[in-house]
């Protein structure tokens, strides 16, 4: 096939994309493919044409746009094939303050939170104890957070958000070890153990830095809380009407899993978190890049 590969954009996470995006053309031409590189930021006028010119797009994409459902809306119009959730979906999870309420309709329980428009005041004061995560509500990639530990540091961290040209979540910090789990088709993939070897979580230095953090799939953990870890994964999934992937975040406090948020184009870079779990599952990189396009097809990624 002739798959137009979609990376860059004008998001904050542009390098992480452009990181993940060269993985993905080595897979796909051991696959066969014929690649049709495309930065969204260097030429967008031109995408719906590009992408009409070629029988599927594979989006290597984070944050705005991407994550936010615009090129899916687009290639959903001229018909285009894609891997991944459609345009809703991904808005729906890409808003950390929309999924947390679907989150919570849906008998998911995720940390203590409060949801600030850019322009709120500073001196706002959460119902839930410190410590806090200070977060951009569309933001990914832990950029621009900040862990807030005394309530005279939260005016300076909502001002980063702000500054950033987005809105702000605060979200209580609660304790345990962070695990990930991943969806594919209608499988939970093993889940992981993270454990950052320097600062206080998971940050964007112990994503994407070599070594930065430690990753241990399988996670090591009991076999109710996989089970949980899985079970909780689909439903998120599910309740966010989401196709073909995903991933969803959790910490594992005393009083059990917390889900903190899902991601509709996870990570592909060579120190992701999604192409380790599907190693775990018998699935090489490019694997699981076929397995992707599989579902994308099959029937237009089954999309509603």
């Amino acid at each position: 096939m002739k798959v137009l590969l979609v990376a860059g954009g004008w998001s904050s996470e542009r390098a992480v994309s452009l990181s993940g995006a060269a993985q993905i053309e080595k897979a796909l031409m051991h696959l066969g493919h014929e690649v049709v590189p495309w930065d969204l930021s260097r030429n967008f006028p031109g995408f719906v044409a590009a992408a009409k010119a070629c029988d599927f797009a594979f989006l290597s994409l984070h944050g705005a746009p991407g994550e936010d459902g615009l090129p899916q809306a687009l290639l959903d119009a001229v018909g285009v094939p894609y891997q991944g959730s459609g345009p809703a979906g991904s808005f729906l999870a890409l808003s950390k303050a929309a999924s947390k309420q679907l989150f919570a309709e849906a008998g998911l329980d995720t940390p203590g939170w409060a949801f600030l428009p850019r322009g709120s005041a500073t001196d706002f004061t959460p119902e839930f104890p410190l410590p806090w995560f200070v977060k951009p509500n569309l933001g990914g990639s832990s950029i621009h957070m900040t862990l807030v530990r005394q309530a005279a540091e939260l005016p300076a961290a909502l001002a980063r958000v702000f500054d950033s040209g987005d809105d702000a979540l605060i979200e209580e910090g609660l304790s345990g070890p962070e695990l990930t789990c991943a969806v594919l088709g209608e499988v939970a993939l093993p889940p992981i153990l993270i454990r950052p070897r320097a600062g206080d979580f998971f940050d964007y230095t112990s994503k994407y830095e070599p070594d930065a953090a430690e990753e241990i799939c399988p996670a090591p953990v009991a076999a109710a809380v996989t089970e949980s870890l899985g079970r909780m994964s689909l439903a998120a999934h599910h309740v966010l009407g989401l196709s073909g992937y995903s991933r969803s975040d959790f910490i594992l406090t005393a009083g059990g899993l917390k889900l903190l948020e899902t991601n509709t184009l996870p990570g592909m870079t060579p120190t992701s978190l999604l192409p380790r779990s599907a190693r775990a599952a018998g699935l090489s990189f490019a694997d699981l890049i076929a397995r992707l396009i599989e579902l994308g097809l099959a029937p237009r990624g089954k999309r509603p």
